[in-house]
């Protein structure tokens, strides 16, 4: 397997074009982020997506995928993760059972057998490589990994190649488009952030949070749309242990256009809290909160 030593082809024309794209498939995107993607693409180097949960990071690959038709390869990251679930690993069940059919065979002749294509398990990373078709991979949550596992990660996408002892070097056809993504929960080394282009992902404005609403939730007015988005402004502006994401707004929106609910009072706001926080003591601080709002929540 050879590579061309280039980036991508360029899927996408402009970054206008790239605005345009990811509309298309319900993610709306400013001239920052759209020109951020279309770089990545030309340059053939990673995003590294940094901002609060819940504010379309994830969301932001899955978008890319679909509006150019790419393959989407996820890998997600946690504590604990090594390279046989990120890169790949043998298939020791299958290894062991061929061994024993073949008791009478020579060791070289039966180790050149079990460590071949047969008894390889690719894992996101090395699928990510060998793919000859479009691909977009997906880096979830990198900060929950440890420094070895990040190193892994800098050295494969370094150099768009996979080292495996047994069969070689397998280097990419063509190179991913790659997402990073990271709730910061910890600092992320120099190298690897050197390596990507950065990208921070904040919670949405009030007009561009409304701007969400009313692209994803079909048959939700403006007003309600204008209310959903300045109430959710309004309680992450509080201190609470965890703030409403992007899809928890449209869980939102969703349950009180089904409810048939027109224009949002402070009982409605308090008696639907749950699906904006997750904890009691948000939804209690919230609940006095809109208590103190009064008539202002409905201005």
């Amino acid at each position: 397997m050879t590579s061309n030593g280039s980036g991508p082809a360029g899927r996408f024309a402009s970054v206008a074009e790239v605005r345009q794209q990811l509309a298309s498939v319900g993610y709306l995107a400013d001239d920052g982020l759209a020109g951020v993607v279309y770089l990545a693409d030309r340059l053939g180097k990673p995003v590294l997506v940094e901002g609060p949960a819940g504010t379309g990071k994830t969301e932001l690959a899955k978008s890319v995928a679909a509006m150019s038709g790419a393959r989407l390869i996820r890998l997600q990251c946690y504590e604990g993760i090594d390279e046989s679930k990120a890169l790949y690993e043998w298939d020791y069940k299958k290894q062991l059972l061929r061994i024993q059919v073949e008791q009478g065979a020579g060791w070289s002749e039966l180790e050149e057998n079990i460590f071949s294509e047969p008894f390889l398990l690719t894992r996101p990373l090395l699928e990510a490589i060998r793919a000859e078709e479009p691909v977009v991979l997906l880096i979830d949550e990198v900060d929950r990994v440890e420094i070895e596992t990040e190193a892994l990660l800098l050295e494969v996408l370094s150099d768009y190649q996979v080292s495996i002892p047994e069969l070689g070097t397998i280097v990419a056809k063509q190179i991913p488009l790659v997402f990073l993504t990271s709730n910061n929960t910890r600092e992320l080394s120099e190298a690897l952030k050197r390596r990507c282009l950065f990208l921070h992902l904040d919670y949405p404005s009030v007009e561009r949070e409304r701007q969400i609403v009313l692209a994803k939730v079909p048959g939700i007015t403006e007003q309600l749309a204008d209310q959903v988005a300045r109430i959710v402004r309004s309680l992450r502006s509080l201190d609470l242990k965890k703030h409403p994401s992007i899809s928890e707004t449209l869980d939102w929106a969703r349950t009180l256009l089904l409810l048939g609910i027109e224009s949002v009072d402070v009982e409605t706001a308090r008696s639907t809290l749950h699906l904006l926080l997750k904890y009691r003591s948000d939804i209690e601080a919230a609940s006095a909160e809109l208590a103190k709002a009064g008539t202002e929540l409905s201005a």
